[in-house]
């Protein structure tokens, strides 16, 4: 099928892979909008999908107008009701305003809901930019440091023996990147769990698909050195726990996060070099 954006990461482990399109590309990605070329899709949650990643792609930007609805229902062969439905779907998300005698047009991305599943998703599936690398730390480092600060002071002798399971479940994680990043995740979101406190649970489910794509990124199984020391990392915070010192698992939670932060920066340098060199 024909796709108007990067290709997503796959949900059975692929990575994300960031669009490499110019200004030019994008014009020329409007300029062909067209049908899928095998078959109608009728699914409300692939036409949402594919238009809400057009957006957040820059595909129509903000205060253009989407494509009229001749050319939509054209393009993914599906009935008014579901491109009533799909729209609805991206107005609730921040995406697009529809106004009578004006038309539907793109919203500034200051309205988009990050924190919805979907958006959040097609923003990951898009590749990670420098500008997105540093929000996710940000509202990493406002909430997880906090949520082990927590964990130190309220967790029960059974969460940290569970917690101590998390850190050998990534010890012993080393067949892949991705099975390392989901060892990761679970560590992270085991440490919300044992914080006591509901919303800093939550936030890691609503960033779970961004955590994960950054995870891998930073993933160090193929490095032993590095393996080593990213496991040490988030030992320290298991033992500030366990030891009741909330201070020192705020301090160590946000080491481990910088240092994610740095190895995700070091790998996106090197992917661009190399791309760079190739393209020569």
């Amino acid at each position: 099928m024909i796709k108007h954006v990067a290709e997503f990461a796959s949900r059975d482990g692929g990575e994300p892979k960031a669009s490499r399109g110019t200004e030019q590309g994008m014009a020329n990605m409007k300029s062909r909008f067209r049908n899928y070329s095998e078959g109608a899709l009728s699914s409300h949650d692939q036409v949402a999908r594919a238009l809400g990643a057009d957006i957040i792609a820059g595909v129509y930007p903000p205060g253009d107008k989407i494509p009229a609805e001749a050319e939509i229902l054209e393009r993914f062969g599906i009935s008014r009701t579901v491109l009533r439905e799909v729209l609805k779907t991206l107005t609730a998300k921040g995406l697009i305003v529809s106004k009578t005698r004006v038309g539907t047009k793109v919203l500034d991305p200051v309205h988009w809901n990050m924190f919805d599943s979907d958006v959040l998703s097609w923003k990951v599936g898009l590749g990670f930019d420098e500008a997105f690398r540093r929000d996710l730390a940000e509202i990493r480092l406002a909430i997880e440091p906090e949520a082990a600060a927590l964990a130190a002071e309220r967790a029960t002798p059974a969460e940290i023996a569970m917690l101590n399971e998390r850190i050998e479940d990534m010890r012993n994680a080393t067949a892949s990147r991705r099975v390392f990043a989901e060892a990761d995740l679970a560590f992270h979101q085991a440490i919300g769990a044992v914080s006591g406190n509901a919303l800093m649970r939550g936030i890691s489910g609503v960033i779970e698909t961004a955590l994960m794509a950054s995870f891998t990124l930073s993933s160090a199984v193929d490095d032993v050195n590095e393996h080593k020391k990213n496991v040490g990392y988030h030992q320290a915070i298991v033992d500030a726990i366990e030891a009741r010192d909330a201070g020192g698992a705020r301090d160590a939670m946000r080491a481990t996060i910088d240092y994610g932060v740095a190895r995700v920066r070091r790998v996106s340098a090197a992917g661009k070099a190399a791309w760079h060199d190739n393209s020569k």
